[in-house]
């Protein structure tokens, strides 16, 4: 074995950030690291051939965030669009079988532009490549399958030491061969491996690399190596309920086929069925009596009897008097209910947890890709600006306190449902209590806020300024909302609704978030109010726009005098003035800059007004902003409101206080005729940081 060691060539690397595990979390970090430019490696430890089934639900912000990255185009047009949901309860009389108890919409209406979509989360990573492809000029790609074996923090390195890669990695390229995804029982694909045994233990070799990183993030998954490398634990608990998972076409007379259902029996347990692309359906299915080894309930679960035959055999009884045969049957797999969320996210400020490798639940609510995908958003933007040396690594700590909170939120929502999914239904003539459905369908409608992902809210912290409102425990009221009287719909900590505006140079209606992408730039709204008809709101606007010409202000403070201005921080002005009410050579020129070449940036300025073909956004009152005092609103660069001012001088002051806490300032502003310069020899540097800048630099 040592000489077989010693027959390949060990080599070694430096890299910024390794993202140990290419699921949807290490995908959505990618896609972020590429869109930034940051170098950045991704490996995985599975072959090339890819693993069948897995998740398949997009809730609505995970669409808001593809919007926002460039590929929702894809999503809406290659997914099945769920659009509503169906209860289904036992009859009267529980011989008869179940009857259909209602119906709802799939996604609270006014919660977003975007409604839950179904697709095979294979094909969801495709999206993301195309766009590291599009973003890294091909640089940074998928390397598979590489296994990581070691993992060692020199903690000597101080948190500010950028210089130095502190995260050593040794990882063992294999061939296809070797990392091959093992199968059980069945020829069918499926996931009883992973589900009962993980799949993170085979002894393999290949060719050694030690990789030196500055961060890393563990995105491998329920079983991560990585966290056990840190021997950071998971704390919660397992249940007795067993769910099967099957995919296929199927042949039934059931009436509902095509929606989203959630049934219940009188006594064979329970079935959500979800509609799926290419007319293809996937159902979770109770198994009322799980085969055991030892033929007891209390053995452990043989994964040699859970079979596509028992799972269709347990549907038909729950079905009944329906009947459900499955062709083409594309993979299945069992799973145990469990809720688990890990004790630490990251270790020594440079070792982080994402996605599974953090928290487990039951898939009943389709949150764990989407859930996965929303750590990494919210960490990736933050390495980067500390990568990049714009801000401190003390953002950092903003992760686990930002992200836990939503773990745990999750779990205890799915503690919740799953309970009430997996019970017995209270049924006319039996002794023993059961759920009450009623109590369910208010449940799981009331839920879908939640689910969403667009409520989720942030508490107070270095990057969310508002009263800081303890613990936050899942609530299906608004208590814990915080906002501002100058934007009194407009939560602090929750990532900012869109609404139509136009476009003051050529009337083109707009929503704010697609003039607002994920490429890792801050936001500052500045709604200037009606600067038509309100004399105050005029004079400010010169008075906020020579302060933006002058060489000592938040924007070009924390802009590095290489890079083009509003690459770091943009500021954006939506008016609520009649479009045609104010020239556009009225506007000062801090808001209609021109770039090196004399070129005017004719996005910058917007109006709330009526558009000719698609009606009024009505901006200022989905915001709650008075039209009369106006507002500054700052967004992160992952979409949350972080802060409200108003529009004066101490407000631009307090904004300016709160950069201050965590960015860091960059090299002198250059003069003008500098700049020119600069932005000509430097056209690549912020070429990735704006589709408008990105094809003025082409």
């Amino acid at each position: 074995m040592l000489n077989n060691r010693m027959s390949y060539k060990t080599r070694e690397s430096n890299v910024d950030v390794l993202i140990i595990g290419a699921g949807p979390a290490g995908h959505m970090a990618a896609t972020w690291f590429a869109r930034t430019g940051v170098n950045a490696r991704i490996i995985d430890k599975r072959s090339a051939r890819q693993f069948v089934g897995q998740a398949d639900g997009l809730q609505s912000r995970s669409l808001e965030i593809f919007q926002s990255f460039g590929f929702a185009d894809r999503a809406l047009k290659e997914s099945n669009h769920m659009l509503e949901l169906c209860f289904w309860e036992p009859e009267q009389d529980a011989s008869k079988g179940i009857k259909r108890s209602g119906a709802i919409p799939d996604t609270t209406i006014g919660l977003s532009r975007f409604q839950q979509v179904v697709i095979h989360q294979g094909t969801v990573e495709g999206w993301m490549r195309d766009s590291w492809k599009k973003w890294s000029d091909n640089t940074l790609v998928l390397e598979r399958p590489v296994q990581a074996k070691e993992l060692e923090i020199d903690q000597s390195v101080q948190s500010t030491d950028l210089k130095s890669f502190p995260v050593t990695v040794t990882v063992e390229h294999l061939d296809d061969d070797q990392a091959a995804v093992e199968q059980f029982g069945s020829k069918i694909s499926n996931g009883l491996f992973r589900q009962f045994d993980g799949d993170g233990d085979k002894i393999v070799q290949g060719e050694t690399e030690i990789i030196h990183a500055k961060y890393v993030l563990g995105t491998d998954g329920a079983h991560s190596w990585v966290r056990k490398q840190l021997g950071i634990s998971m704390t919660g608990e397992s249940t007795d309920y067993v769910w099967g998972v099957l995919d296929g076409i199927p042949v039934t007379d059931f009436p509902d086929i095509r929606c989203r259902c959630a049934i219940h029996s009188a006594e064979n347990g329970s079935i959500m069925i979800i509609p799926r692309e290419h007319n293809m359906i996937r159902l979770y299915i109770q198994l009322q009596k799980a085969p055991r080894a030892n033929d007891s309930n209390s053995g452990r679960i043989d994964r040699s009897k859970i079979t596509p035959e028992l799972i269709l055999e347990n549907a038909n009884k729950i079905l009944y008097p329906y009947t459900i045969e499955m062709v083409d049957i594309k993979w299945y797999t069992a799973y145990q209910i469990g809720q688990r969320v890990a004790t630490e996210f990251q270790k020594g400020g440079r070792v982080f947890l994402a996605g599974d490798a953090t928290h487990t639940h039951s898939p009943k609510a389709g949150q764990g890709m989407n859930i996965s995908m929303a750590d990494t958003y919210n960490l990736s933007w933050k390495i980067a600006h500390v990568v990049k040396g714009l801000a401190s690594p003390i953002i950092l700590d903003t992760y686990e306190s930002e992200r836990k909170t939503v773990a745990e939120n999750l779990i205890e929502f799915d503690s919740t449902i799953a309970s009430l999914f997996s019970s017995r239904p209270a049924v006319n003539g039996k002794e023993t209590p059961g759920v009450d459905l009623e109590e369910f369908h208010r449940v799981f409608e009331k839920s879908n806020e939640f689910t969403s992902g667009t409520t989720v809210d942030y508490n107070k912290s270095i990057l969310i300024d508002k009263v800081d409102s303890g613990s936050r425990k899942f609530r299906y009221d608004e208590e814990n909302i915080f906002t501002s009287p100058l934007a009194k719909r407009c939560p602090i900590g929750r990532r900012l609704g869109s609404s139509q505006v136009l476009v003051q140079s050529d009337s083109k209606p707009v929503y704010l978030e697609d003039i607002m992408p994920s490429d890792g730039r801050w936001r500052v709204l500045y709604f200037a109010g009606d600067i038509k008809n309100n004399e105050y709101l005029q004079n400010f606007m010169n008075l906020f726009g020579d302060y933006l010409n002058s060489q000592n202000n938040f924007v070009k403070k924390y802009t590095p005098a290489t890079a083009k201005i509003y690459s770091v921080i943009e500021v954006l002005l939506v008016h609520a003035s009649k479009r045609k009410a104010y020239e556009w050579n009225d506007f000062h020129t801090a808001f209609r800059p021109r770039d090196y070449k004399g070129r005017m940036d004719y996005l910058r300025i917007f109006s709330d007004d009526e558009s000719y073909h698609h009606g009024h956004g009505h901006a200022y009152e989905k915001y709650g902003i008075d039209p009369s005092v106006g507002a500054f609103l700052v967004i992160r660069p992952d979409g949350h409101l972080a802060k409200v001012e108003n529009l004066s001088e101490e407000g631009i002051a307090n904004i300016e206080k709160y950069f201050s806490g965590f960015m860091i300032p960059q090299l002198v502003s250059l003069s003008n005729h500098q700049q020119i310069v600069v932005e000509k020899e430097n056209k690549e540097w912020y070429g990735s940081h704006s589709y408008a800048v990105r094809a003025l630099a082409e």
